[in-house]
């Protein structure tokens, strides 16, 4: 898949100006085989106008409180198969590295199920995904549907036989404390 990005800013007179015009390169793992993460954009900050459209700090893969990142997802059918040769230290310093961040999120207990303090929109565009929350409640996702996901514990599964493509802006969320295990914050 070919994801080209367009970034439009200010010049030093406040007139838009086309910025930046290429293409966003994949970020893959042995670890998750198959599957392809592209950061579109992001900034670990709000926004404020007029922007030269530069890019900003963003290192993190998930977005702090204030922050936003784009993302677009290709997520493989079936469940990952690893390589029984592959050294998981190496694979999963090889995560951090490209997705810094990204790997404390996830449950290794429990595969693909994570938590981000973020409120995220996501819009399935190709494929269908399964979005699993806790106890294994399910529902089925098709291209046209939109997740508001609101900081919830999560993963995403294709059970299907073709590929998925999701895309989705993950913005930055405070968390408070969680009542009694009710999942409910303060």
């Amino acid at each position: 898949m070919k994801i080209r990005r367009v970034v439009t800013g200010h010049d030093s007179e406040g007139k838009a100006r086309l910025v930046d015009d290429g293409a966003v390169e994949p970020i893959t793992s042995e670890w998750m085989p198959g599957y392809a993460a592209y950061r579109v954009w992001g900034r670990d900050e709000r926004a404020t106008f007029p922007d030269d459209g530069s890019p900003r700090g963003a290192e993190a893969y998930y977005p702090p409180r204030d922050g936003s990142r784009f993302m677009v997802n290709l997520i493989p059918p079936g469940e990952p198969v690893v390589s029984p040769e592959l050294d998981t230290a190496a694979a999963l310093a090889e995560v951090e590295r490209k997705m810094p961040g990204a790997m404390a999120a996830m449950e290794l207990d429990s595969p693909g199920m994570h938590t981000t303090d973020s409120l995220d929109y996501v819009v399935v565009v190709s494929g269908e995904v399964t979005l699993e929350v806790d106890d294994g409640e399910q529902t089925v996702l098709r291209a046209g549907d939109v997740v508001v996901q609101n900081g919830t514990r999560h993963a995403w599964r294709n059970n299907g036989t073709e590929a998925c493509v999701i895309v989705g802006v993950a913005v930055g969320a405070d968390r408070d404390a969680v009542l009694n295990g009710s999942g409910i914050g303060k």
